[in-house]
């Protein structure tokens, strides 16, 4: 699913070069539940924004569900993202002007799905994500586990093969913390490949490998029988 190889990062203004990539090679298989781990600054967000075809890679070549993307133009990472990538990020990244259920359907109008099967879609995630009820609401009329779980419902409506998350329960509570948790490990156990980016020991727990970086490379990467609640 994942390869990379050399990847390297540098951002360069004119008075300072700063290493946020240096010469990462990690490989991550299909239906893995991979956590990544590491100090403030390490590279955690930009390995994940370069693998999400959000940012582009100084050097070096990433291999993306069989094909390089290690150069490809903005138009054409667009392209590839749609149906391919979910994306559940910290801070939700809801428009505040539109419902639940339009931003769950979004991506799938943005996909040109007709309209029959974009509605039955997007039912279809609310309901297992627990939040039809809220269908018509706005996103700051919802509690934050109710805002994650509609951006969660909104990653995996396109029914996406690969789903990065970014800090997923950083501005929740345990309890809806755990929730989030345990909806991102069913979404594994139906075959997603799920990579994470985490400060918790305990959300990583629940992947099966973990990955730590330091200073722009890869310090660890351990194997690890992933928690699941009884």
């Amino acid at each position: 699913m994942i390869k990379t190889t050399d990847l390297t990062k540098i951002f360069r203004t004119e008075e300072i070069e700063t290493w946020a990539l240096n010469r990462v090679n990690i490989e991550i298989e299909s239906g893995e539940f991979v956590a990544v781990m590491g100090p403030s600054g390490c590279g955690k967000s930009t390995l994940l924004h370069i693998l999400g075809l959000l940012d582009s890679p100084s050097s070096g070549k990433l291999l993306l569900d069989g094909r390089d993307v290690s150069a490809l133009g903005e138009a054409e990472r667009n392209k590839l993202r749609k149906g391919l990538l979910g994306f559940v990020f910290q801070s939700f990244n809801l428009i505040d002007e539109l419902t639940v259920r339009e931003n769950i359907g979004l991506p799938l109008l943005y996909m040109g799905i007709p309209r029959e099967e974009r509605q039955e879609r997007v039912e279809k995630a609310m309901r297992r994500m627990n939040i039809l009820h809220r269908a018509g609401h706005f996103p700051q009329q919802l509690s934050g586990g109710q805002q994650q779980r509609t951006a969660i419902a909104r990653a995996v409506v396109t029914r996406p093969k690969l789903i990065l998350a970014d800090e997923p329960t950083g501005n929740l509570d345990s309890k809806n913390g755990t929730e989030v948790m345990n909806l991102l490990s069913q979404l594994h156990e139906e075959g997603t490949t799920i990579v994470m980016v985490t400060h918790s020991r305990r959300d990583a727990d629940y992947a099966g490998r973990i990955i730590h970086l330091f200073d722009g490379k890869v310090l660890t990467d351990e194997t690890q029988k992933p928690y699941r609640e009884s």
